[in-house]
Order: structure tokens, then sequence, then C-alpha cells
């Protein structure tokens, strides 16, 4: 008796007669057989078709309800044949065929996808080398910015005063002007151009190029010096440099250039304006702080004056008054007057002093947590007779709280104890520039140890200011508990 392969019905049919070789396995896509499936029978053997799973034993008919199970055996047989239709229209070669071409095109797809992540890497290094050239090409122009980084500006060609700087600036534009005229050695070119196979067209073609760039060059480089301030002096060198590289680099093909004598000469421009500009501004707030301090000056005489002329006037009352009384023989009247007329004449001889001693005054210490927060203390003297009309004028509408005052005494040395004081404070001062400020970032508790030290006594010291205005100002912001 011999045996035959029976393929399974969800399985392609397979030509008659045709027998799977030794190690032959089915392709993955025609799905598992059913369970308990028999690959070989007898030759007289049907082969069984097992339905849903179920085993040739377990498919015995029941003895009740046949024909409920005859019904239900016949749908799942029409389901497996409509199934066994459709796979069995397709032979193996055909199978194979759409297995090879989807295969293919999963493979073409994925070249796909590969090449476009390539090029999509390409571009995006391309882009990132683009954006760091274009970083590097930028100046950055803008004030702030620039302000954000600058130092204290430093002279790079310290001279006395800004007339010697424009002396200098003078000197350095006469030796511009005769590079820029012709044959002056501003622009360096091609010398054998040719034109038509003409060398003199040649020539009158570079000259007129030459005198295109140089104007273009100096046009940048004036607006540069016109809009110089001393905190833009690296940015306006960076800048001229960039345009002497741009005009080197677009006149390649003739060879033009700026030649780097006239561009050294104009980047010497630019830095001796610089420091021009930061002398004069010196100049001026030196100039400033002296007209104010003679203003000062200027108001202390006055107030002398006034009381000298007051005092004397009353001197010359009582002296009137003095002679009619002695006249009358009222010597006890007369004493009185006397001892007025001494310290009438004490605080003569006082004004006098005051007025020819410019180290006497007032120190004092004031300090405004309104306007500057708290542990700002100024430190100054003034000469003024009634110092607290010097306070007042500090506390104008320039500053939103009038000041608070924690010392005030007067001294015969008081620009001596002043200037030690600016010395002892001198890490804690605010403007760290202008000496002239005299703002310290100290507690009033510092301040007065510091006076003590120095003067010995104090008669009187506020530590804690009133700063009325500026309390009664913060309650009236705070909301109202409801």
């Amino acid at each position: 008796m011999g045996r035959r392969f029976v393929t399974p019905p969800n399985w392609p049919q397979p030509p008659a007669g045709w027998v799977p070789p030794p190690g032959w396995q089915p392709p993955a896509e025609w799905g598992p057989p059913p369970p308990n499936w028999q690959f070989w029978v007898d030759d007289e053997q049907p082969p069984v078709e097992p339905s849903r799973g179920v085993t040739a034993d377990e498919s015995k008919i029941p003895r009740f309800g046949a024909r409920k199970h005859a019904k239900q055996l016949a749908a799942e047989v029409a389901a497996l044949r409509e199934q066994l239709g459709r796979l069995g229209a397709m032979d193996v070669a055909e199978l194979e065929r759409q297995r090879a071409q989807l295969q293919q095109q999963i493979a073409a797809q994925e070249q796909e996808l590969r090449d476009r992540e390539e090029r999509h890497r390409a571009e995006i290094s391309r882009l990132q080398h683009e954006l760091n050239a274009l970083k590097a090409e930028i100046i950055q122009t803008q004030d702030v910015a620039i302000l954000q980084e600058v130092g204290i500006y430093e002279a790079r060609h310290p001279l006395d005063d800004s007339t010697a700087y424009k002396a200098e600036l003078a000197r350095l534009q006469d030796a511009m002007k005769a590079m820029a005229r012709k044959d002056g050695g501003a622009v360096e070119a091609a010398k054998g151009w040719t034109v038509d196979g003409s060398i003199s067209k040649g020539r009158a073609m570079v000259n007129e190029y030459s005198k295109l760039v140089l104007r273009a060059y100096n046009a940048e480089a004036d607006n540069l010096v016109r809009a110089m301030k001393p905190y833009r002096l690296q940015t306006s060198l960076d800048r001229l440099e960039k345009v002497a590289l741009t005009i080197e680099r677009l006149g390649r093909t003739m060879s033009i250039r700026i030649s780097p004598a006239y561009h050294q000469l104009r980047r010497l421009e630019l830095e001796l304006t610089a420091d021009y500009l930061d002398k004069l501004a010196e100049e001026k707030e030196r100039e400033r702080e002296e007209r104010e301090r003679l203003r000062e000056e200027r108001r202390a005489q006055q107030e002398f004056e006034a009381e000298r002329r007051r005092l004397e006037k009353e001197r010359q009352h009582y002296e009137n008054v003095l002679a009619a009384l002695i006249a009358k023989g009222d010597e006890a009247g007369a004493e009185r007057l006397r001892q007025q007329l001494a310290d009438i004449e004490k605080a003569l001889q006082e004004v006098d002093y005051r007025a020819a001693n410019v180290r006497a005054g007032y120190v004092y210490v004031i300090s405004n947590i309104g306007a500057f927060g708290e542990n700002t203390v100024k430190i100054g003297m003034t000469r003024r007779l009634e110092p607290m009309d010097r306070i007042r004028e500090l506390g104008d509408a320039s500053v939103p709280f009038r000041f608070d005052v924690h010392a005030l005494f007067f001294s015969e040395d008081a620009l001596g104890i002043e200037a030690a004081l600016h010395e002892r404070f001198a890490d804690k001062r605010v403007n760290k520039v202008n000496m002239r400020r005299e703002f310290f970032r100290i507690t009033p508790a510092e301040a007065r140890d510091a006076l003590m030290e120095l003067t010995g006594n104090l008669i009187s010291y506020t530590e804690v200011p009133e700063a009325a205005e500026f309390r009664q100002s913060q309650a009236a912001t705070r909301p109202v508990a409801g």
C-alpha cells in the first residue's frame, strides 16, 4: 500500500503527483495548516477535513442534534472552500512572484527613505555651515547689546587734552588726503590689465574702478567717524575691516584692494576719534563739576557778605543806642549793650574767618532710600552758612524724595575730613569712574563709626532715616485688607 501527500485546504494545490522534496518548507504567506492535519495518508484513505481545529475523531456526529450539527459543519466547509478558492486560484509560482515583487517594492521604499534622509542631513549640514558663515560676518551695532559688554573705556593713544587729539587728527587727515590723491597709494590694483587688447584702455578702466572703490570705502569710514562713540570703537573697527575684505573679494579679478597702509590710517583715525570724544566728555564733566563748585562757593560768599552787612548794621544800631545811654548816664543799660556788641563783634570775626578759610565748613552724611535704596549714603561738605540750604538743593525735583540727614557738623578742616572719609570707603563707591559722585554702598552706622574715629566725638547722629514721604508712599500702595 502506497502513501500520498495531502495539502491543507488553505494552501495552493500542487500539480498532480507532486511530492515535497527533502527539507522543503512551505512559504510563510500560506499560513499554518489546520491543527492535527495529516499530510501523508494511504492511497485508499480519503483526506479528513477537520472543522475549526476539531480532529477527525472529535467530529463524529453526536447522538442528539444531528441535523443542527450537520448544518454547522456544512457552513464551516463552505467557508473553508471559499478560502481555498481564493488561495487556490494562485499557483506556487504566482505566489512566489508576488512575494518577490512586494519585497522589491519594500526594498525600493527603504532605499528611497535612506536617500531622502541622507539628502536632508546634507541640507542641514549645508544650512548650518551657511548660518555659521553669516554669523561670522554679522557685526553687532546696536548700542544696547554693545553696552552690555563694554567696560571702562581706556584711551589707546593717551594725550594731554582734547586739543592735542584734535591736532593729531588734523595731521592724520592730511596724510590720508595725500594717499587718496592720484597714484598716492590708497588703492592697489593690477598693472597689466588690457581691454580689447589695449593696455591704455585697461589702465583707464582699472583707474576708474579704483576711484569707485576708494569712494565707497571712504564713505563707509566717514560714516563710522561721524557716528563714533567711545564704546562703539571695536564694532567700528570690525565693520571697517569687513568693508576692506569685501572690496578685496569683489575686486579680485583686477587685483583691486585698499592698501594696508591707507587702511591702517583710517583705523588710526577711528581710534583717535574715540579717544578724542572720551577726553572731550571727561573735560566737559570736569567743567560742569567746576561750575557747580564755583556756584556753591559764590553762594557761600554771598551768604557771608549778607551776614556781614546784617551784623554791621546791627552793630551800628547798638553803637548808636549805647552812645545815647552813656549820654543819659545809664551805666547798667550801657553795660548790657556793650556785651551785645561784643557778641556781634565775635560773630563778625567768625564770618570773616569762614570767608577767608576755604577748608572750613560743614561735613554731612545724608541718604535717600526712596531714590537710591537702603545702605547707600552721600558724604560731602559745604561752606554755606546755612548747610541745610545745600541739602535741600540736593533733594530738588531731580530725585523723587528729599534727603534725610544722618550727620551735619562744622569743622575747620571739613575738606580734610571729607577726603579721609572718601578714601576710607573708596572700594564702596557706587560710581567707580567719576570720583566726583560721592555716593557709597555703606550703612549709616559704618559712616558714624568712621566719623567717630576722625573727629573724636559727634554731638548728634541719626542712624535710622526718617524717609517720611517714601514710607507714606509705600503705605499708600499697599492693598487695603478687606
